[in-house]
């Protein structure tokens, strides 16, 4: 991914993560709460096998309405 699509990625990545704070179902793994943040970023990995900044350009909308997808089914 471009150096502008990485950024722009990353700052929707943010917002999710602050959209989801406090949303997440609890998790034995994680008694202080779970990272909105890092659970953006993980299932974006996982879904698309690879970091949001090595994902082709071409998939940059893809990626944001995976991350849309996210917002609206908190796990």
């Amino acid at each position: 991914m471009n150096k502008d699509n990485s950024k722009k990625l990353w700052k929707i990545i943010q917002e999710a993560g602050d959209y989801l704070q406090g949303q997440l179902p609890d998790h034995p793994n994680h008694p202080k709460g779970r990272n909105a943040y890092a659970h953006v970023a993980l299932c974006v990995k996982n879904k698309f096998n690879m970091s949001y900044k090595d994902i082709d350009d071409d998939k940059f909308d893809e990626v944001v309405n995976y991350i849309d997808f996210l917002k609206k089914n908190p796990s």
